[in-house]
């Protein structure tokens, strides 16, 4: 699974479909992310250097510098996120006894850290066309919605991942402060999603 992000398309799909563990939802919500971030940078590419936006020139070169690292990001979150599961895999086939479950706990923590983070970058990722959204010429409009719907569809699948995972945690404040957490992030993706809709014209 190592070299799967250099492989294709095709590929990827392929190895998603197979009857194995990763890459499963987890590593698909990453690579939502990631080209969600990709079609943001699309936009932006053909609306740098217009005249029109003469004004917002130092915006676009903040907003290019911000998507290329959040790209490079979310490709880093797929790697992290297949490696977590394998992990907790390991952990369970471990004999039962301290060790297995300091492994599981370990593994387990990294299961739900990588998907809250992934929806934090989503978060930045959808401010960021929010921006972009004022200073988009009109011929990538539709491209940068489909970021925004695409990336506000990352943060759900990012909670669902949470959710299933916490399912694993004690009752208790710290599982209840996570769902919550998620669960915010979530509203806040679709919120921001329909903002920047309602604010272009297609």
């Amino acid at each position: 699974m190592s070299n799967l992000l250099d492989q294709s398309v095709s590929a990827f799909c392929e190895a998603t479909a197979a009857k194995q563990s990763t890459p499963g939802g987890g590593s698909v919500a990453g690579v939502a992310g990631a080209l969600a971030t990709a079609l943001s940078e699309m936009s932006l590419n053909y609306s740098r250097g217009k005249k029109s936006f003469a004004d917002q020139a130092e915006l676009h070169i903040q907003l290019s510098s911000r998507l290329t690292k959040l790209r490079a990001t979310f490709l880093r979150l797929i790697a992290e996120d297949m490696q977590a599961f394998e992990m907790y895999q390991q952990a369970t086939a471990m004999e039962p006894g301290l060790a297995r479950d300091e492994a599981e706990s370990l593994a387990l923590s990294a299961c739900i850290k990588i998907p809250r983070d992934m929806a934090e970058q989503t978060l930045t990722l959808l401010h960021s066309l929010e921006s972009l959204s004022t200073c988009c010429t009109k011929w990538l409009i539709s491209d940068l919605l489909a970021a925004a719907s695409l990336a506000s569809a990352t943060c759900d699948l990012c909670d669902f991942n949470v959710r299933i995972n916490t399912t694993q945690l004690p009752e208790g404040d710290a599982k209840r402060d996570i769902l919550a957490a998620s669960t915010a992030d979530r509203k806040t993706a679709r919120a921001l999603f329909e903002s920047i809709e309602e604010s272009v014209e297609l």
